[in-house]
């Protein structure tokens, strides 16, 4: 068997390198659309809350995640925990939630391909011959779903964005453009953080 939810070629130009993880998490992202009954986020209505943390391989697999779901960091759709395990949670404000993680059994046996013996002595994945970096993908791909995941409903699980806006004042001190609600007050007058030292906030009038 081989998964449908293969990346598309340029998510791996985006992500820079091949690597099995990036491919985990975008497939953990598309499996979790048609666990919600969704489509791919075209605007600003899909959360993901990665529990990878960082400092650690694994972490691509958000990359993955973003491709698969539209919900990426530029859109502020994803907000890392820092739990350290290899799984996320998918919300969407009218279906629901749901968390995938990583099987430990499917963790191990991925763990005994050459790939990772490169890695922990410090390979940098594109400087891995391409033959074991294919082969441990492959091999990914083959494997069912129910050997990759756990998958449990979040009931209950709720949140609520920042609401967005675009009102912003000039920095009195730098001059720059800062959003409102980054404001700081110096010497009575508004400021960016950098500028203010991270002083009060001020309340600026629309």
């Amino acid at each position: 068997m081989t998964t449908p939810h293969v990346p598309p070629e340029w998510a791996f130009e985006f992500h820079a390198h091949e690597c099995p993880f990036m491919p985990i998490g975008y497939r953990m992202g598309k499996l979790a659309l048609e666990h919600l009954g969704v489509g791919k986020e075209p605007d600003h209505g899909f959360f993901v809350f990665p529990e990878l943390g960082e400092g650690h391989p694994q972490t691509c697999m958000m990359d993955g995640m973003q491709v698969a779901t539209g919900a990426t960091y530029g859109k502020v759709m994803m907000a890392k925990t820092f739990y350290g395990k290899l799984a996320a949670t998918f919300f969407h404000p009218t279906r629901g939630a749901v968390r995938y993680s990583l099987l430990p059994d499917f963790v191990d046996a991925m763990g005994g391909f050459e790939f990772f013996a490169f890695r922990k002595r410090g390979v940098e994945p594109s400087q891995i011959p391409l033959a074991v970096r294919r082969e441990v993908i492959q091999w990914v791909h083959e494997q069912p779903d129910e050997a990759l995941f756990k998958v449990e409903a979040r009931r209950g699980f709720t949140y609520a964005p920042v609401k967005g806006s675009f009102a912003k004042t000039r920095c009195a001190t730098c001059g720059e453009y800062v959003f409102d609600r980054y404001l700081r007050s110096k010497d009575g007058r508004p400021a960016c953080i950098p500028c203010a030292g991270y002083e009060k906030t001020v309340a600026v009038e629309r």
